[in-house]
């Protein structure tokens, strides 16, 4: 009724080009967006692409004229930004550790589906006789990657002096083939080489590292010749990543601390990976599986706390010394899912998790050094976040030049505020500046910033998405774009399925996040049941990101 309305030309207060007029529009493209977003037929479903959709249906009947153009331009650049930002936040601090792990070989052959995407693009534009400023709107929709787009509108803009309406309907009318095309081809990957999911799963549990779990066990000190030495000159209890917390002495329940003297008939608690704990028993003496020093009465405490104050983060527990100045042990390190020794010298994290033993009023002095503030672990850090906004846009204006190019290649608004988010969080803090948000504020800004950047690009190309949509053109744009999206992924997916022999799982991850589609990782995890597709989308998702940014412009600059 809105929309009718104002088209018939009752605009009363919302006169054409006016702020009002540009946020109420704004706003009924990102709920009905999301909402049609939100439909799934045949458990697929258009996601956050379902805003772009919406809008170009607004753009349609109300013209790209109605809207503020200003209030547009600002609303896609700065949610282009905080989009790609966020993104960066988040992979940035395991970024390093996924190419170390097992990232070589699927960055390798996830930036192969980058170059045979740009290949096929080439190809579609020189033979297929598509114009690069539709083609690369292709590429973008094609492989639904947003950022692209955005550098590719960017450049067409600011070097070319060219609309990118024509980018956008490329993007628009490519964009659908683009989810369902991944799909489709892990389902034909899954047939044609007769995919077994509890092989697979059984393949993925035995190539995971195995991580030590932490234990606890209870020792008796039978060895003489530990008798008058302190704890911590008991050998290998530092090499096996054991910690001591708590002794019994007779009745007496005390804090383990390391220069506490041994006698015979002492009773321990250590903490542990097991291999190190049976190496200590084999020093200490023998176990005493029926005594439980966490349930004799006594003074002492277990408390979790949490590392949130600026001066304890890159340090480690030994250089804290709770243990030496507050008398307080610090036996577990939990960093997200992952549980650590503290005597492994890891640098403590904003967030992390530390488990302390001792008495109720020396670990509130602990606490306090570590900070141990839930309110500090759920405030946005705002300071960081616009300073690492500004660092990006300054790191994306830098030009780049490369022979052959015309013209410098930037990062642009797209690749610049994700590669230094990337670096910033993976840095963790500088100072008293934490690059750390947390993950329901990076949720909705991610989601705020895309929601703006797809409202803005539809809205205002409304009208050339649906005059090349509505003839033949559209029909042969879609089939180009089908091109695009199904060449790369068949060519590389058989490749490392059938020639690399690399486990389903991580195939269908290594798809999705070579397409950064957060729809097609879904089905991926609700089909192999297994996480192992996250962890391989994980691995190339940054680097993926970076390509296609790069690769949208190099087009435009090369072709156009």
């Amino acid at each position: 009724m809105i929309l009718l309305a104002i088209k018939g030309g009752f605009f009363g207060a919302f006169q054409p080009e006016s702020v009002a007029l540009t946020v109420l529009m704004f706003s009924v493209v990102a709920a009905a967006g999301l909402a049609l977003g939100s439909v799934r037929v045949l458990g697929i479903s258009l996601g956050i692409g379902g805003v772009l959709f919406a809008g170009l249906a607004v753009g349609r009947m109300l013209g790209e004229h109605s809207f503020n153009p200003e209030v547009m331009e600002f609303a896609r650049d700065f949610g282009l930004i905080l989009f790609v930002y966020t993104i960066g936040v988040q992979v940035g601090p395991g970024f390093l550790a996924s190419l170390r792990r097992q990232g070589l070989r699927l960055n390798l052959l996830a930036a192969a589906i980058v170059v045979l995407g740009v290949l096929v693009t080439v190809a579609v534009s020189k033979i297929g006789g598509v114009k690069m400023s539709e083609a690369v709107g292709l590429f973008a929709g094609a492989t639904t990657n947003t950022p692209s787009l955005a550098a590719a509108s960017q450049t067409l803009r600011d070097v070319k002096n060219l609309p990118p309406a024509p980018t956008v309907a490329g993007y628009a009318i490519a964009y659908p083939f683009g989810i369902v095309g991944i799909i489709l081809t892990m389902v034909l990957l899954r047939v044609v080489f007769r995919v077994s999911m509890p092989r697979e799963a059984e393949q993925i549990a035995a190539q995971q590292p195995a991580r030590p779990p932490l234990a606890r066990m209870t020792l008796r000190v039978t060895n003489p010749n530990l008798e008058g030495r302190e704890i911590r000159q008991i050998p290998g209890l530092s090499a096996g990543g054991v910690v001591v917390s708590r002794i019994l002495r007779g009745e007496a329940l005390e804090v383990a601390r390391p220069r506490t003297v041994l006698k015979g008939g002492d009773v321990l608690l250590a903490v542990g990976p097991r291999e190190g704990l049976e190496d200590l028993k084999v020093v200490v003496g023998v176990e005493d599986p029926g005594t439980d020093l966490t349930s004799v009465p006594g003074p002492i405490t277990t408390r979790r706390v949490l590392v949130t104050r600026s001066g304890a983060l890159g340090r480690t527990v030994d250089e804290l010394d709770l243990e030496g100045r507050f008398g307080v042990p610090a036996t577990r390190l939990q960093r997200g899912e992952v549980e650590l020794s503290p005597s492994a010298n890891a640098d403590l994290n904003f967030g992390d998790t530390v488990t302390l033993v001792g008495d109720e009023a020396a670990i509130r002095d602990a606490a306090r050094e570590l900070g141990d503030s839930l309110k500090a672990l759920n405030h946005p850090q705002v300071i960081p976040l616009f300073l690492g906004i500004a660092l990006g846009v300054l790191a994306g204006s830098i030009p780049f030049s490369f022979p052959g190019m015309p013209a410098p290649i930037r990062l642009g608004l797209a690749g610049g505020p994700l590669l230094v988010a990337i670096v910033l969080s993976r840095l963790g803090h500088f100072g008293p500046l934490v690059w750390y948000l947390p993950l329901s504020a990076n949720f909705a800004l991610r989601e705020l910033g895309i929601v703006l950047f797809l409202a803005a690009v539809g809205l205002k190309s409304g009208e050339a998405f649906f005059q090349t949509a509505a003839g033949t053109q559209g029909l042969y744009w879609l089939g180009c774009g089908a091109l695009i999206t199904a060449v790369p992924l068949l060519a590389v997916g058989f490749f490392a399925r059938g020639v690399l022999k690399m486990n389903y799982m991580t195939v269908c991850g290594l798809l999705a996040g070579s397409m950064t589609d957060p729809p097609a990782l879904q089905f991926a995890g609700t089909v192999t049941g297994s996480d192992a597709p996250s962890i391989a989308y994980a691995a190339v998702y940054p680097l993926v990101m970076l390509l296609r940014v790069v690769a949208a412009q190099v087009l435009v600059l090369a072709f156009v």
